[in-house]
């Protein structure tokens, strides 16, 4: 059984709850409970650090190690030694539950590798998941008394508006701050535009391509895509608060939050709580039903008669998506980009040849979509750029090759490296144990009674080698961590080396989804300027061909 101790402590103290108890409480838990010995456990000390935070050297590692599942039990003294922040805390727990990894407090008789300790952990979920839920209660019901307002709540602005700060009194005459939608004349003109052709053309392919032709930018300069001009399309802050607007509300099920007499065809729409939010995700649009519609600070932008009428258009249309000529055979949709514009390259099908294979080109998707008029580069012939970027991905496994070579190299300057830092590693180690011993002795020595003369020459003595022993700490973790970054890289070298020589060995007898998979494996772009093809390798240089 692996063990792990936490000890932390904020200062250096003589006390009985320094580091050096806490460990000695926390070994003594582990031989009266575990069949372990010394050599199963592995020690992480911070000292000097508040447990306000998690941010401490040894505790990083310490969760480092949790990931990779280096030890079954962790134990400390007291919960606070491990964090004061109640969400830290739960944090922890979970990394821990995820790595079937259990945790003691030996001062708490908090076990969860006993049944007891595990429903103490249950309860303690329950709790918190408690807590995050009335959170976001009290939000939801926060927001719905300021959707009433018709407030801008903040954050990126639609396209045609910008945030303006209002100032006013309360019912206590106390001076408070809101924010309104003020418009942006040009961009409005835009906006107003877009839907316009939109009515006009009833395709948001088409749409796109006017836009591309027409030079009209997004407000970051970039090109609209169908999916940023429905966004707009669809957006209900452009809306004018009228009858027309209510009754599409109300019989789509949005919640509105509004009596019908205060839609009267000046104001705008505001919607809130419209997506889910999460980090790391994309937002996805909530449903209606949990929508809340209000009407703005702002004017209407668009009469409620055609928004609405749009709304209609794009909800008829929703199965017609733009038409990707795909081809089943192609194998870099995706990875293939156009050199001149930096668009994707796309499949479109030609003509069976004389040996009945179904010949197809790629072409530029900005190409395509401006009718020429943004992008002319070249079409190249898909069949034979397939299989030339396989020919050169097969090179590469070749002894000699560019590849071959630059790993070797790197391996052998990864090996010298570890040895400097292993070597560097074992003397701050030696180090620490020293300064130890040291501060042990002079603690000895307070502990016998010295004069008050010398106490004072002693307790100097302590702090210093305790400083100097957290400077090494902390250069220790550096190096630690500098080991372990060398160690993935060898572990990536290798990882490259073996896919390289798999994919010579597999790709002529897989799959066309498979070989899609090989070939991503090891390729992360690929650029046609018209003349040549850069295969980009992922950590490699380019190759031209």
């Amino acid at each position: 059984m692996k063990i792990a101790i936490y000890s932390r402590k904020s200062k250096f103290t003589t006390r009985g709850d320094s580091i050096e108890n806490q460990i000695q409480l926390c070994k003594e838990y582990v031989y009266g409970h575990f069949n372990s010995t010394d050599d199963d456990i592995t020690i992480y000390e911070d000292e000097g650090f508040s447990g306000g935070n998690t941010d401490r050297p040894q505790f990083k590692l310490m969760m480092r190690d949790v990931k990779a599942k280096k030890f079954n039990v962790l134990i400390c003294y007291r919960l606070d030694r491990i964090s004061r922040n109640i969400a830290d805390f739960s944090t922890l727990i979970e990394d821990l539950h995820e790595n079937d990894i259990s945790f003691v407090s030996i001062k708490e008789q908090f076990d969860t590798s006993t049944p007891m300790g595990r429903a103490m952990m249950y309860i303690a979920s329950v709790f918190a998941q408690l807590e995050r839920e009335t959170i976001a209660e009290r939000i939801r019901d926060n927001m719905l008394q300021l959707a009433k307002t018709g407030r801008w709540l903040g954050g990126t602005t639609p396209t045609g508006f910008d945030s303006q700060e209002i100032v006013y009194l309360d019912h206590n005459a106390k001076k408070r701050k809101l924010f309104k939608l003020t418009p942006i004349a040009q961009e409005i003109k835009t906006v107003k535009l877009i839907y316009e052709k939109f009515l006009e053309l009833d395709s948001l392919t088409q749409l796109e391509t006017f836009c591309i032709q027409n030079n009209i930018k997004t407000k970051n300069n970039k090109n609209y895509t169908r999916f940023s001009l429905r966004s707009i399309l669809t957006n209900p802050v452009y809306a004018t608060a009228d009858e027309n607007t209510y009754n599409y509300f109300i019989d789509n099920d949005y919640e509105v939050y509004a009596d019908s007499n205060k839609f009267t065809g000046k104001k705008g729409i505001m919607a809130y709580n419209k997506t889910v939010q999460k980090k790391n995700t994309t937002n996805r649009l909530r449903d209606n039903s949990e929508w809340i519609i209000a009407v703005g600070k702002h004017p209407g932008i668009i009469r409620g008669k055609d928004w609405v009428r749009v709304q209609n258009m794009i909800n008829k249309n929703k199965s017609k998506t733009f038409r990707k000529v795909k081809n089943s055979e192609s194998l870099l949709s995706g990875i293939l980009r156009c050199g001149n514009c930096g668009s994707f390259m796309r499949p479109k099908m030609g003509r069976v040849n004389k040996d009945g294979v179904q010949a197809f080109y790629y072409i530029c998707e900005l190409k395509e979509k401006s009718k020429r008029e943004k992008c002319d580069i070249k079409n190249i012939k898909g069949n034979d750029l397939d299989q030339l970027v396989i020919d050169e991905i097969k090179k590469l496994s070749y002894k000699g090759s560019t590849l071959s070579r630059k790993i070797e190299k790197d391996k052998v300057s990864i090996s010298s490296a570890k040895i400097s830092l292993d070597a560097e590693i074992k003397e701050i180690k030696a180090n620490i144990d020293d300064n130890d011993k040291a501060i042990a002795n002079l603690v000895g020595s307070l502990s016998e009674g010295q004069e008050s003369n010398a106490t004072k020459y002693i307790i100097v003595q302590i702090n210093e080698l305790d400083k100097k022993n957290s400077n090494l700490k902390e250069r220790l973790f550096e190096l630690e961590e500098k080991r372990e970054s060398n160690n993935i890289k060898e572990d990536n070298i290798d990882i490259v080396d073996d896919i390289i020589i798999k994919f010579a060995n597999m790709i002529d007898t897989s799959d066309v989804i498979q070989k899609r998979n090989l070939i991503r494996s090891v390729v992360d772009k690929i650029i046609w300027d018209g003349e040549d093809i850069n295969i980009v390798m992922f950590g490699a240089d380019s190759r031209k061909k």
